[in-house]
């Protein structure tokens, strides 16, 4: 049984689709009020044409018994991001979860190659440097910025949860070096975050799912016939985050990097199929 979070305001970035999209959904459906962000609007996708949109995904977390809030916002742009915040604060004057998932990199990539005809897997010297634009900034950047904003809301209160998305394996090259890179800064951003906000009862860790189910993956599925029977799908995260959230100990995770699947057996929660599955682990 999953926990309540009736109350609770939460902000996910990059939620209109994919892992944002799951996460939202899971905290939706244990009563959170969400503030689903992301560039896509309904009629409009910003992602190579995959569907999904913000408006979708707030509906469904109020259908799931949450409160869906769509706020299109561009997380590489300062002033949209402090726009946000803003409105947070004002219409919530709290804010007790944020989940960073925006990322970029993934433009123009079907899972095999991307539309250059490189492989994720080739060697450094032969990657496009906007890949690592899209990773950097629109990834690693953001996740600072949306917290430097979001931390205020959570001082007064004494209390706050701040999750990053992560890709990991312990210490497990990810076969790119531009993508390791930036998601082992991720990593020791939610490191540097604990130290400083553990005084203020503030938690900070970064999370991996394992292989999702995602809308670009589904496409990707279609074309090169993956394999997705160990596959989990995005709102396994989701129930990964609403666990941490309902967690009162969570202080003790802060600045750790955890797995969905090891938290998965510690929690108690299953997938939506109702699999328990376990942590990934990179061959």
């Amino acid at each position: 049984m999953m926990p309540t979070l009736q109350g609770k305001v939460a902000v996910v970035t990059g939620a209109s689709r994919g892992a944002g999209r799951g996460i939202a959904l899971a905290l939706g459906e244990v009563g959170a009020t969400v503030y689903v962000t992301g560039r896509s609007v309904k009629g409009n996708s910003t992602s190579d044409n995959i569907p999904g949109s913000i408006d979708e995904t707030a509906l469904l977390v109020t259908v799931r018994g949450g409160v869906g809030i769509p706020v299109q916002c561009n997380h590489t742009l300062d002033a949209e991001v402090e726009a946000l915040f803003a409105r947070v604060k004002e219409e919530q004057g709290r804010l007790d979860i944020l989940v960073n998932n925006a990322w970029g990199g993934y433009e123009n990539y079907n899972g095999d190659r991307w539309s250059d005809e490189t492989k994720f897997t080739d060697p450094f010297w032969q990657q496009s440097m906007q890949r690592w634009e899209g990773m950097f900034t629109a990834g690693v950047r953001s996740h600072l910025l949306s917290s430097r904003f979001a931390v205020p809301l959570m001082l007064p209160h004494h209390h706050g949860l701040i999750v990053n998305t992560t890709a990991w394996d312990r210490d497990k090259y990810l076969g790119n070096l531009f993508y390791d890179l930036a998601k082992n800064a991720v990593n020791r951003m939610a490191f540097a975050m604990a130290l400083e906000l553990r005084e203020y009862n503030i938690a900070a860790v970064t999370l991996a799912p394992g292989f999702m189910r995602t809308e670009r993956v589904l496409a990707a599925y279609a074309e090169n016939s993956f394999d997705l029977s160990g596959t989990e799908s995005p709102e396994y995260i989701g129930r990964a985050i609403a666990s941490l959230a309902a967690d009162d100990n969570v202080m003790e995770k802060s600045g750790k990097v955890l797995s969905v699947g090891d938290l998965a057996q510690e929690y108690g929660f299953t997938d939506i199929d109702g699999r328990l599955i376990p942590a990934f682990k990179i061959e």
